[in-house]
């Protein structure tokens, strides 16, 4: 790629739910938004009211339709690479109870198998595959200087960023993105780069 100018690729989390407000895992669970949530998702319509997406994709999951919706925004796919994480046995499972299950006081989602539960679940590197395909969807826009936009889950979207800065799916540990939170990746010169974090 030259130093030409670029599109960068615009990030939407979902709004609150109470599953969130709890601290359980929500993978493939299709919960709603919860007043919170909706709320949020109102007030990003205000910041994304002036700009002009190349393409938007969306998860399947209500809660992030709703969001889109809510903000304003109407998708130009419905894309299934863009679901959350499929935690397995862990869904709707707190940290807090997995660690007294293990009797590991230092485990998170990050650095240990997913066991299969009512669903197959997915390792972190099964998700940055998926998180690759959406930026390679996205990339003949970003390379002709648009921007795209992507709503979607908190982990789906970190793995997504590690991926854009060609780091492992692991470290999308290292960046939270609050509910309703805005983001945005981008360049300097040819490196990306997050331009915008929690917006």
């Amino acid at each position: 790629m030259s130093d030409s100018p670029r599109g960068t690729l615009w990030l939407l989390r979902h709004g609150n739910t109470d599953w969130a407000t709890s601290g359980q895992h929500t993978g493939r669970t299709d919960i709603p938004l919860n007043a919170a949530g909706e709320a949020a998702a109102r007030a990003r319509a205000n910041d994304l009211a002036s700009h002009t997406f190349a393409l938007t994709l969306c998860s399947p999951l209500s809660r992030a339709r709703r969001t889109a919706e809510l903000a304003e925004v109407t998708p130009d796919a419905i894309d299934p690479d863009l679901l959350e994480w499929d935690y397995g046995a862990w869904e709707g499972r707190t940290t807090a109870d997995i660690r007294i299950e293990l009797n590991d006081p230092t485990w998170t989602i990050w650095d240990q198998p997913i066991p299969p539960g009512d669903t197959p679940g997915e390792q972190a590197g099964d998700v940055a595959r998926r998180a690759a395909r959406v930026i390679d969807r996205c990339m003949p826009h970003i390379v002709d200087g648009q921007d795209c936009l992507l709503v979607a889950h908190g982990h789906l979207l970190r793995i997504l960023t590690a991926t854009w800065l060609d780091l492992p799916a692991r470290d999308g540990r290292l960046w939270a993105l609050g509910a309703g939170g805005m983001a945005v990746l981008g360049w300097e010169r040819t490196q990306p780069v997050i331009s915008r974090w929690n917006i």
